[in-house]
């Protein structure tokens, strides 16, 4: 592994050592052939590392000839506080200024990786949660053009981002968590570090909840701010400039049980009828029986957690990885779009985690010793072998398609061809249809 460092993005307000790239490639100085694989990681815009050791890159670099970089860049409120209004001039990009980070690394990986062994040309950003997040606005930032050539959204479709009012009444709530008014916005450099992160929760609680909260996921995260991203990665449509990039676009089928593991009532299995009920409506409003209509109906002999589980996963994620596939499938123009579900279920924990959110990172990178929920898994290997193939297929060509799967068609809004990773790997034709029909209309508002 190489380690290199840069400087802040130039277009945005100076921070020293903001940016730093891992990188494994198989070989150095043979002419620049073999394809780039750049990874964003997980953490909802505020936290989070590339150096986590499930997706060292060694094992997949290895095993496809490919370059894999992997990428630290501002989080949180370091790298999202949009002072572009509140602050003039001095202060323009702050509130993309994570994602400008992203921009200059590629950019980086561009002018430079071809010493690595990489091809500037053959380009693909693959993120997972708030990675996939990333690449989902990277698609619509116009900066980012050119720079990558393939894209691959693991579990974080992002549909809406922060509107640039919602930003400016966040911004304001923080500085005045911090004694601070609008022209004083220069004495946040002299803040440490510290007192900025403990105004983040109470600046959040103040705002309250967006208008649309089933689609913006992030408080401190991208801003549609009409000039670095000029619309929401995938409100109303999906943007044009994503056009030529072969997109392929997934989850794991019970992502929620992650966030639930340490809920009493659905581990230990003693939910309840009635708190199922105020759970789902929590989320479904006056949908709740419907909905639960169509879990129930799917799922005749669940037990109630996991008939939430279902139902969370459906709301957080789900929804949203297929309304950013199928508009980005409706372009009449666009490269193809590849929609997967990863199926296979963990045996840790007596089964408890199912196929959980973050399971597909030790399939992906190959490293499913490492993980405790896949090592030592029956099945566990082989399905790495098939998940890390595709991804490297996918990164050469700009199509999944290769000997470890069954072939796969492209993603349309009348087919919905879903291909299923799990010990048998198969294409399914719109799973869960009548549960999609029903988030379509409950996240439409």
């Amino acid at each position: 592994m190489l380690e290199t460092l840069l400087g802040p993005a130039d277009t945005t307000p100076e921070t020293e050592d903001c940016l730093t790239l891992n990188l494994w490639t198989p070989g150095l100085g043979d002419g620049g052939t073999r394809p780039v694989m750049v990874w964003l990681h997980g953490g909802a815009f505020a936290y989070g590392s590339g150096n986590r050791t499930v997706t060292d890159g060694a094992n997949l670099a290895r095993r496809g000839d490919v370059v894999v970089v992997s990428v630290n860049h501002r989080l949180n409120i370091f790298g999202f506080l949009h002072l572009d209004d509140i602050g003039g001039a001095g202060w323009m990009h702050s509130g993309n200024a994570g994602m400008l980070d992203l921009i200059a690394a590629l950019r980086w990986v561009h002018d430079n990786i071809a010493v690595f062994g990489g091809d500037p040309s053959n380009v693909t950003v693959f993120g997972e949660s708030g990675g996939g997040g990333k690449v989902s606005a990277l698609l619509a930032m116009p900066a980012a053009k050119g720079l990558f050539h393939r894209a691959i959204i693991q579990s974080g479709a992002a549909i809406r981002v922060s509107t640039r009012e919602r930003a400016n009444a966040l911004a304001a709530q923080a500085l005045r968590e911090l004694g601070l008014g609008g022209h004083e916005c220069e004495r946040l450099l002299e803040q440490p570090p510290e007192r900025i992160l403990a105004a983040i929760a109470p600046a959040v609680r103040a705002l309250g909840r967006s208008r649309w909260p089933l689609l913006d996921r992030y408080d401190f995260g991208p801003v549609v701010d009409g000039a670095d991203l000029p619309q929401h990665p995938c409100d109303p449509e999906a943007p044009g400039i994503g056009d030529g990039i072969p997109l392929l676009v997934g989850g794991t089928r019970e992502e929620s049980a992650f966030f639930l593991a340490d809920d009493d009532q659905v581990w230990n299995s003693v939910l309840s009828e009635t708190e199922l009920r105020q759970r789902v409506a929590a989320i479904a409003g006056a949908e709740a029986d419907a909905l639960l209509a169509v879990y129930n109906a799917a799922m005749p002999q669940a037990s109630l957690g996991d008939r939430l589980i279902k139902a969370l996963t459906g709301s957080n994620f789900w929804i949203r990885t297929v309304i950013l596939a199928e508009r980005y499938a409706a372009r009449p123009h666009r490269a193809p779009v590849y929609m997967y579900s990863l199926d296979w279920q963990s045996p840790a924990h007596l089964g408890r985690l199912k196929a959980h959110h973050a399971m597909d990172l030790p399939f992906v990178f190959d490293n499913t010793e490492t993980a405790d929920t896949t090592a030592g898994a029956t099945g566990a290997r082989e399905l790495a072998a098939r998940m890390a193939d595709t991804w490297i297929a996918f990164a050469r060509h700009g199509r999944p398609d290769n000997p470890a799967i069954p072939e796969w068609p492209a993603y349309t809004q009348a087919e919905r061809a879903t291909m299923v990773f799990d010990d048998e790997c198969r294409i399914t034709r719109d799973p869960d249809r009548n549960a999609r029909v029903l988030w379509t209309r409950l996240v439409k508002g």
